[in-house]
């Protein structure tokens, strides 16, 4: 992660940059509330903490980051080094390859696995890595983007700079996944329900092909929730194995959404999802609401969601949430939940599974 648009966030970088680390871990501290659940603010704040030499909070502040963004090469590279100071090579290793994965190109990565193969005993690795020469292995603090005067002025510098600019949204607006992999073989298209069993949606020839084809267009454009809730359908219907084991696989691929990354446009309603349960299994939702009968253990947060009660007018319902380490609660705030949808076996009765909350003072508004 290379920028930051924030004037809080801003801030703090800019001190950072300065090595002025004691103010922007300040700063941060003061505004955990405001940014609870926000990628950005975790991932900061560690990487700030990782220059600062607090490699502890550093810690805390990554691994809440990787709850969020799971695949995120810049908070892997974090780990790594940690993993690198402790001279857990096996870790770090790990770490470095799977950046590599995901960027092929990174020098951080490249040279942190040649450093680690010249000195493959610990004494030697511990002799070599310096306060100095370990920092050259963090990720660079993040900065801002530019400034919206400096904007202005880049626009009226010329037609072309403009031309360059919607060019380069435009295609990033058309990237989308491969789908080559998934699209529906010849075979599975002549033949794509089953006729015997016993199956809670009887779908059509033309329906079931048109549903997991909306499936597959969903993934493609990043819109895994949308989508999984029509693979749910394909995978609770007569569709053929075929069929649903290609909705499985989708299924499999996709990915955990953030705050930043869930598309609220295809957020459900507690109402659409008791209406039609089995299509929204394991789909993830950011429901707003008041949290009450609270229990934080060191294992575990136990909370009910008086989902729509954030305004104090109306209760949609109370659906039960957990999480599975301990998460601060503020009872007398409202909060937003992203959790995944799981359903009881017995009556499909909702429950989310906690991925992050976000709690502040302006959700009261």
């Amino acid at each position: 992660m290379n920028k930051i648009n924030d004037p809080i966030l801003n801030k703090a970088a800019a001190l950072a940059k300065k090595r002025n680390y004691d103010s922007a871990i300040k700063i941060l501290k003061d505004e955990e509330d405001r940014y609870y659940g926000s990628f950005k603010f975790y991932y900061l704040f560690g990487v700030i903490c990782l220059y600062a030499g607090n490699y502890v909070e550093a810690k805390e502040n990554f691994d809440l980051a990787r709850k969020i963004k799971i695949k995120d090469a810049s908070t892997m590279l974090c780990h790594a080094v940690l993993y690198l100071k402790r001279l857990n090579t096996v870790q770090a290793v790990n770490y470095y390859l799977d950046v590599q994965e995901l960027q092929p190109g990174s020098k951080i990565a490249k040279k942190a696995l040649a450093i680690i193969k010249k000195y493959p005993a610990q004494e030697a690795l511990s002799d070599w890595l310096t306060p100095e020469r370990l920092e050259k292995l963090f990720p660079p603090i993040p900065g801002s983007f530019i400034s919206i005067k400096a904007i202005i002025n880049i626009l009226l510098a010329g037609v072309l700079a403009v031309v360059i600019c919607f060019g380069i949204l435009a295609y990033r607006a058309r990237e989308t996944r491969p789908s080559a992999d998934y699209t529906l073989s010849s075979q599975e298209r002549n033949d794509p329900v089953q006729v015997d069993g016993f199956f809670r949606y009887i779908l059509t020839r033309d329906e079931a092909i048109t549903i997991y084809d909306r499936g597959l267009s969903l993934f493609t454009s990043y819109r895994d929730e949308a989508a999984k809730v029509n693979l749910n359908r394909i995978l609770e219907s007569n569709a053929s194995d075929g069929i649903k084991n290609r909705a499985r696989l989708l299924i499999n691929n996709m990915e955990v959404p953030g705050f930043d990354t869930f598309k609220r446009g295809d957020n459900p309603s507690l109402t659409d999802v008791r209406a039609e349960p089995a299509i929204y299994r394991n789909v993830h939702v950011i429901w707003r609401g008041i949290a009450t009968n609270v229990e934080v253990t060191d294992e575990y947060t136990r909370f009910d969601l008086l989902a729509g009660y954030d305004t104090r007018r109306r209760l949609e319902g109370v659906v039960p949430v957990i999480f599975y380490a301990p998460v601060a609660v503020n009872t007398e705030r409202p909060l937003e939940v992203l959790g995944r949808i799981t359903l009881s076996p017995l009556n499909l009765d909702v429950t989310l599974e906690g991925v992050a909350i976000h709690q502040s003072g302006r959700l009261e508004n």
